[in-house]
This record gives structure tokens, sequence and C-alpha cells, in this order.
């Protein structure tokens, strides 16, 4: 198909010289004749209108910020007031018009419980049901462009007239959403630590935004044809195309843009991800170049550069962070160890390390392995030479409060935990399978961190869902909490990891990190772990170490366990969860039944993209 497009393109362009140029002046204006007040309204138009679009998405950021400044307001001061608070009943009430908000929009799925659970065609992944939240910011995007598209036009003056107007409307329009289109796109889109929503959310507007540039350029095209098509045929559409710089370089801009939302399609996407995104950035690239040839000396070239300067800045920064985290220092490596259950533990000893957070993640790129893929993956643990300076060989690891909450520059290496599946992840599992004892060491590039906004700090009940390698994700909230317990610096009074495993053999994952938060101070007072195991061997695998540490067979009932912590909880409730789509939406659907019941905040992790 890419040979098929690349060829035509090729020929539409070599055939400007084989044929004349024979164009008259009114041909290059799509056959309508303009008089110069009706450009000079038209431009003024289509300007007025572009700053709409700008100026609601503005506001639509404003008032997520202030909302954002509030929950964060209220977060704070329920954190210091419930520091020597032990019963904090107080927070246990909702806010019943805040909570039926919650309800039915902020953690509600667009129909019944159905967010994360992937949609499957036979073999084909059909992407995710947007949730009733985004499903409206969308649609009052779209019927915002929609409107914007249309409104002023004359549509009872002559057709030649609205369809130029329509041309140029929604050309304009269309490389004005480029701009929002390129700041989502970003790994380090300032919006993302300015509202406190994830890549991930940003992304699928990202990718409706998309959706909307092309068909607006469609419009923008299939306006230009009729129009002249209406004056001079089809013959007079092929001249132009052939020899007319604007045209050709239209068309081609055009072409590209449809290949992108075509090949992002989500089954194309998730089935050949490298491929996608290296044709993703390529076909970018051409398409810009293209289209600024086409908007030569037009107030929309103004935009694009906008657009340029935009997409130009955050890769020079991701290159920037990559070199910076990679380069120097001896450069960046990572120990490989073969872990059961097809898992893989990376450590990553880094040129340049971060003070860590919980919830943080980071790009992994292995030379070795494949130079130009990059793949994203939560930071599981991160060690401190403080820590290996309390290990004492008979007693375990003796932690205190301030080692684990320590920010100084100590710490140096950072480890996280890859499941392994197709591409980059099976290739990086062969790697460590080639030692003979399953531990080898690689040259790695690292980019990051990314995330790490969400804290559980200000509630008093925590619930942590993980399902397989979601814990990754969870471990570094489990220790965050219960050191901050010990040493009194937050709200938490009671907290239950709960683990989906479909083998007790996955528990070596993070066996190591387990031992050191189970030893730490006070972790008794406060934390409870429970394991299911989905598919053990036999019922002898399945013991509980301890009253604090239990272990059953098969899934859990999701819904009564969150009932069983909700009738005792202490103060607010957070329920966290990073898993597979279905615990996901299990989660979910338990914590909104019981909104405006008790007052319980949901918290989800996913890479959907």
């Amino acid at each position: 198909m890419y040979t098929i497009i690349l060829s035509t393109l090729t020929g539409v362009i070599f055939a400007r010289s084989a044929l004349g140029s024979n164009i008259t002046p009114q041909m290059r204006k799509g056959g309508h004749d303009e008089t110069p007040a009706e450009r000079a309204a038209a431009k003024v138009d289509n300007t007025r209108f572009a700053r709409y679009t700008l100026t609601v998405l503005a506001g639509i950021v404003i008032l997520l910020a202030i909302f954002r400044v509030v929950i964060h307001s209220v977060r704070y001061i329920r954190t210091l007031t419930c520091l020597n608070n032990d019963t904090q009943r107080y927070f246990r009430m909702p806010n019943l018009a805040y909570g039926a908000v919650k309800q039915h929009l902020l953690y509600a799925p667009l129909f019944r419980r159905r967010h994360l659970r992937e949609l499957h065609f036979g073999w084909f992944h059909m992407g995710y049901v947007p949730s009733r939240f985004q499903s409206l910011f969308l649609a009052t995007v779209i019927i915002m462009n929609v409107t914007l598209s249309v409104a002023g036009i004359e549509w009872n003056g002559t057709r030649a007239a609205a369809l130029s107007h329509l041309r140029n409307r929604t050309g304009t329009l269309s490389v004005i959403n480029m701009i929002p289109l390129v700041v989502l796109a970003g790994r380090n889109n300032p919006l993302i630590s300015l509202l406190s929503i994830s890549f991930d959310n940003f992304n699928l507007v990202h990718r409706w935004f998309g959706r909307i540039v092309v068909l607006q350029a469609l419009a923008h095209s299939v306006a230009e044809v009729i129009n002249v098509v209406d004056q001079g045929k089809w013959k007079t559409m092929r001249y132009l195309f052939q020899n007319d710089e604007m045209y050709w370089t239209g068309l081609v801009a055009t072409v590209a843009c449809v290949a992108i939302v075509l090949l992002a399609s989500s089954a194309l996407r998730h089935a050949f991800y490298e491929t996608f995104l290296h044709l993703h950035i390529a076909l970018v690239v051409f398409s810009l170049i293209f289209l600024w040839k086409h908007l030569e000396n037009t107030v929309p070239q103004k935009y694009l550069l906008i657009v340029i300067l935009l997409w130009a800045a955050e890769r020079f920064i991701r290159f920037a962070t990559l070199v910076y985290r990679s380069v120097g220092r001896g450069g960046s490596e990572a120990e490989l160890e073969l872990l059961p259950g097809d898992a893989c533990r990376v450590t990553l000893k880094m040129a340049r390390p971060w003070v860590f957070r919980p919830g943080q993640y980071a790009f992994i790129t292995v030379p070795s392995v494949g130079l130009w893929t990059s793949h994203p993956f939560s930071i599981a643990w991160s060690d401190n030479s403080a820590e290996e300076k309390n290990l004492d060989s008979e007693k375990g690891y003796q932690i205190t409060p301030d080692d684990i909450l320590s920010t100084s520059q100590e710490k140096t290496n950072m480890s996280l935990i890859i499941r392994r599946r197709a591409g980059f992840t099976d290739k990086l599992f062969e790697k460590a399978e080639r030692s003979p004892s399953g531990i080898t060491t690689v040259s790695v590039l690292v980019e990051g961190p990314y995330g790490g906004h969400a804290s559980l700090q200000s509630y008093g009940t925590v619930m942590i869902f993980a399902g397989g390698v979601g814990i990754t994700h969870q471990v570094p909230f489990v220790r965050d909490l219960v050191a901050g317990y010990a040493s009194g610096t937050l709200a938490a009074r009671k907290v239950v990891l709960v683990w989906v495993i479909q083998s007790p053999e996955h528990l070596e994952w993070i066996r190591p990190w387990m031992t050191t938060i189970l030893a730490m101070d006070k972790r008794r007072d406060i934390l409870r772990i429970q394991l299911f195991v989905t598919r053990p061997r036999s019922t002898k695998e399945i013991h509980s170490p301890s009253a604090t540490v239990q272990m059953f067979p098969g899934k859990p009932n999701v819904d009564t366990l969150i009932e069983m912590e909700a009738e005792n909880q202490i103060g607010a409730m957070g329920v966290s969860v990073c898993g597979t789509g279905g615990l996901s939406d299990d989660v979910r659907a338990a914590v909104r039944r019981r909104q405006g019941i008790r007052n319980i905040d949901f918290l989800e992790q996913g890479f959907t993209w």
C-alpha cells in the first residue's frame, strides 16, 4: 500500500514537467473571481474563527486548571488536618454533589461498565471505549469545529462563493487544530503536570484532533475540486494538479495526512507498533514540508510555523533528556535478570539519575536490541546507598523512614519488571536467555522521568489493586505510604494491597523489594497484603505466611473487598488500580456504586496507546 501511495505521489510531482502551464488566473482562484472586498472579508472572518477555536480550547484548559487547584488544595488541607487524627471521621462523609459528578461523569464509562477492557473483532484490536467525560469533551470539540467550519458563510449566495469561503475556512481551521494536535502528542506536554492528567488521556484526545484535522483538510480539498470542476470540468483540475505548485503540494500533504490517520487505526497500531511509529514520524515530517510549500505567503503559514516550532522543540527536549540521562560518566547500563513467569528484572544504572517519585515511568532503548525503538515502563524500585549501609546479614533490612523519604542524590539504581511479549520485550528476553547465568549487562538509553503526579498521601484508607506486572506501578506507592506512616507525614492509617497473579512463581518478580517493605518500621500497623492466585497448580501452593500477608485461590471479588474496607474506612478512601482492563473496570464499577455513601476517590493507571 505504501508503495502505491508513494508511486502515485511521485507520478503527480514529475508529471508537472510533461505538460504546459496555460492556467488562467481565474483557474488558480478556484473558478470564482472574488472581488478584493470579498477576499479581505473572508481573510478577517477566517482569522476570527481561528481565534475562536484557540480561545475555547484555552478556556477549557483554564477551567480544568481551576478544578485541579481546588482538588489539590482540598487534599493538601486534608493531609495537614489528619497528621495527628487517627479517626478522621469528618472526611469519611462524602460531598453529595461532587459524589454525583464523580459517579455519573468523571468515573463513568460511556456505556454500562466497559472502559479499559479492549474491544476485539476476532484477532483485531479495536481500541477502547472512552469514558463519559472524555466523550463529552470530544463531542464538544467536534461540534465546535463543525459549527466554526460552516458559520458565517453566505450559503444563500452563489455556489462558487460559498464553496470558496468553505475551502478557506476549513483549510485555516485544519492548520489551527494542528497546534493542539502537536501539543497533546508530546511526552513533555506541559498540560500533563499542570492539570494532573495522564499522557494516556491526552494521547486519546490527540488521535481525535488528528481525525478532525484530516476531515477539515478533506473538506478543504473537496470544496476546491467541486468549485474548479464547476467552472472548467475535470480537465482544468488535471492541469492544476500537474502544473500549479499550490495544488500538487496540497494534494501530497493531504494524502500523507490521510495515510497517517489510516495507519494509526487501533488494529494496525497494536499489531505493528514499531513500524507504525516510524512511518508515523516520517509521514508527519513529509506532510509538514509539503504543507509549508502549499501555504506559502498565506496567513495560515504563520500558524503552521507555530506547529513546526512546537513539534521540533518537543523532539529536541526528548533528545536532550535522553542524552543527559544516558551519556557521559561512563554511560548508562542495564542489568537483565531472568525471572520465572516469562519476566525480566531490569536494573538501570544511569549516568545521571533523578530523585524518584511513585508513579513515574521512563522510555527505555536498548541499542543492541533495537536502536530506533523506545518503550515505556513503570519504575518499580529505586535503590539508595543508605539502604545498602543499613543491610544487616542477620536481621535483613533495617531501614528508617528518613532513609526511605530522603531526597538526596545518592539514589543511583532504578529497577523495573518487563513481561515477555512480542517485539522488543521478546528480543530483550532472548538476550538475557543467551547468558548461562540468566544475567547479562547491556548499554541502555533512558528518557525520563515522566508521570509521578498522583499522590495517595491525603487518604486515611488506601486500597491498591494490581494485576500481573501492574504491580510495578503500585509497589512504590506502598513503600511511600508505609514510610510516611512511620514518620507521621501523611494521613494514611490503613493500606491494603490486592495483587492478582496467575502463579505463585510471579511472587519472585518483587520478592527483594517486598522483603524490604515488610521489614520497615510500623509496617504491621498499617499494611495488609492479599494475594489472589488465579491458576495455582495445586492447593499446596496456596498458603498465608501471616495474618497481614494472605494468599487465596481464584479471582478476587472486587466489590466485596472494597465494601469490607469501606464499612470500616478511616477518613477519605483512595482506590488505585493498575492491571488488566477487566480488573480496572471492576474496580471502577465498585467505586462508582459507593459514591454518595462514602468519600471514595478512584485513581487509574493504564498504557493504552
